[in-house]
């Protein structure tokens, strides 16, 4: 669940605005303003776009992170690239969910940024990804089993390259590697490394370099026409249930033999 309602309640007030100041200021009606406060709707991208500017400040801050007295903004990671991210809307005004298939990869690290290339790309939306921008990728060879090449990822855009987790999986956009999807090995901070690591063990871990990435993408879900096999063998969860289920039964015996 998103920050937005009590981050833009505290934000106005810290300002010293009322609702229909803070409204003006943005040129929308003040009832908007009460119900984006009131969680009763939720800005759409370019009005949320228009908030962050504002208050000098990243979409996913406003969105993700809980911003009081105590909250200080995370330094940000910069990069030798520029970060201009391209999206497209449909007729609603819903940001889309861009598509690039391995086929695009290639023209993607040259028209990542460019307007017209980007509305070039599939499009389609999930119900269930609602705030924030994503992108999907189409994903190639076995480096990550047991996901199947072919597999589609569903990516939010990681504005603040501070919020890569160790161990979590994203879509790396390098000038070196292509699209990749991999597991971050460490934190991604200025001038330094990031090692990437692949789910198959097959594959040794490799490093790239912070000035080399063009864009991140945190993997939020995935499409895929292969089902998974399955489990050949009992796993811990199910050893563990087995055994509780012989105690209990071992201890009815023991009861009843009393």
């Amino acid at each position: 669940m998103s920050n937005i309602s009590s981050n833009l309640k505290y934000l106005r007030k810290k300002k010293g605005l009322t609702q229909q100041q803070f409204a003006d200021l943005m040129e929308i009606k003040r009832s908007l303003v009460g119900a984006y406060e009131e969680e009763r709707a939720e800005p759409k991208y370019e009005l949320l776009k228009k908030f962050a500017e504002y208050y000098e400040l990243s979409m996913d801050e406003i969105v993700n992170e809980k911003i009081n007295d105590k909250w200080k903004p995370k330094p940000k990671v910069e990069s030798n690239n520029p970060r201009i991210l391209s999206i497209t809307v449909d007729k609603e005004d819903r940001e889309n969910i861009e598509l690039v298939p391995v086929k695009a990869s290639a023209g993607y690290l040259n028209g990542y940024a460019d307007p017209e290339f980007i509305s070039e790309l599939p499009k389609f939306h999930l119900p269930m990804l609602k705030q924030g921008t994503y992108r999907a990728f189409e994903i190639k060879g076995d480096s990550m089993l047991p996901l199947q090449p072919g597999t589609i990822i569903v990516g939010e855009y990681v504005e603040n390259w501070n919020d890569v987790k160790i161990g979590e999986t994203y879509v790396f956009v390098t000038n070196s590697e292509g699209v990749v999807y991999k597991r971050a090995g460490n934190r991604l901070k200025e001038n330094k490394p990031i090692k990437l690591i692949s789910d198959n063990t097959v594959y040794e871990p490799y490093t790239v370099e912070a000035q080399d990435i063009l864009e991140v993408w945190k993997a939020k879900a995935y499409i895929s026409t292969t089902f998974p096999e399955p489990t050949a063998e009992p796993t811990m969860e199910s050893l563990t249930s087995m055994m509780a289920q012989m105690q209990k039964s071992i201890a009815q015996l023991k009861t009843g033999n009393n």
